[in-house]
């Protein structure tokens, strides 16, 4: 059968590479049990481990002194291995915003944005290296698709994020949300962000013990990947990246419409919220002169409320600049004029706070920039 894509023809799949080495976020408590009577230990000795990464958020051998001196160094490098270093560390907001650019075990590069709030700390995190979505402005969207992330490696972002504010800001774990906005489109590598999401809510020792409510699945709107969330029966809140009510104009701004198209999307969105119960976000980048007219606005609010009323909550967000880009942010009175146009036809709308734009590190920026 000829596999070689058509002319035109979108395709999700990451090129071909080595695995990450298997880690114990990969696996599932039992299996993690049998990994450990693999290795001539006792089962429970992988409930000790999965407590020290997920609850103690410990990594270090020398820390674990519930278990045996004696293989405890090969026991932690068999189950815990280094899955990615850091390459550089940005802050901004008085050390508020962190933005670190990690390297995977086969060089790979992806980012990671920490953001640290009176009560809370949110931390943006990437499920691939690249991204294959090819929308053109945004940073990652034109670097194009590296591979994907496995579990382990989207996990170990989060891990490291509560370690840093437990280290920095006294905060736990659990006063942490989660956001799958960073580089690459979640929903395309399905199979390692829901292991990822199941680790992060799962109690320990088992995961992290998170509240789905505060994590945030983004997508582009792949419509059978959303339909697939939908049956997984985990609450967390989905955000649909629009950026046009328009299928022409969608179509330029974000390739994967010219397959799925705009109401196919909102309609997969509102099977998800009648589903959940979870309240859909509308990500929608204010492009000057591209999408920001109140009319588009007005068109928005008739598609969500033609669906229904309380369902949705629309997040405009300022473009962020990226380096080349013949695009930038909207003027204030127009975009005033956007948030007044949807609020008249009842739609609650808030701008979405920018953190890190002075280092690259907003929505749209990251692109694996190491200096």
């Amino acid at each position: 059968m000829d596999t070689t894509p058509k002319p035109g023809q979108l395709t999700f799949a990451a090129p071909r590479r080595a695995k990450p080495p298997r880690h114990l976020a990969d696996l599932t408590l039992a299996e993690r049990a049998d990994a450990v009577r693999e290795a001539g230990l006792p089962a429970f000795r992988a409930k000790q481990l999965s407590t020290h990464y997920f609850e103690r958020l410990v990594v270090e051998p020398e820390q674990m002194t519930d278990l045996p001196a004696s293989g405890r160094d090969e026991l932690v490098a068999a189950l815990l291995p280094t899955l990615m270093t850091v390459i550089t560390e940005r802050e901004a907001d008085a050390g508020d915003t962190i933005k670190t650019a990690w390297r995977l075990f086969d060089g790979a590069i992806v980012e990671s944005v920490l953001m640290h709030y009176a009560n809370r700390s949110t931390i943006c995190i990437s499920s691939q290296a690249g991204c294959g979505m090819n929308c053109p402005f945004c940073a990652t969207g034109q670097a194009g698709l590296t591979r994907n992330m496995s579990t382990a490696e989207i996990v170990e972002q989060v891990v490291r994020g509560a370690r840093l504010v437990a280290a920095r800001h006294g905060g736990h774990k659990r006063s942490m949300n989660v956001v799958f906005m960073g580089m690459g489109e979640a929903l395309a590598n399905y199979k390692a962000s829901i292991g990822a999401i199941r680790r992060l809510v799962d109690p320990s020792p088992e995961g992290l013990g998170l509240s789905a409510r505060g994590i945030t699945m983004s997508t582009v709107g792949l419509v059978p990947a959303m339909d697939r969330l939908t049956a997984e029966g985990i609450p967390v809140t989905l955000a649909l990246s629009l950026h046009a009510p328009d299928d022409e104009l969608r179509d330029e701004l974000v390739p994967i419409n010219t397959r799925w198209k705009v109401g196919e999307a909102l309609d997969a969105a509102y099977r998800y919220f009648e589903a959940t119960g979870r309240r859909v976000s509308i990500e929608y980048a204010l492009i000057r002169d591209i999408n920001d007219q109140a009319w588009r606005a007005d068109l928005l609010g008739k598609l969500l409320n033609q669906r229904g009323r309380g369902w949705i909550h629309v997040n405009p967000i300022p473009l962020n600049p990226t380096p080349g880009s013949k695009w930038t942010a909207s003027d204030p009175k127009v975009e005033k004029a956007f948030v007044a146009a949807l609020e008249a036809r009842g739609i609650p709308t808030t701008i979405r706070d920018t953190r890190g734009q002075d280092i690259d590190g907003a929505c749209g920026q990251l692109a694996a920039n190491t200096i």
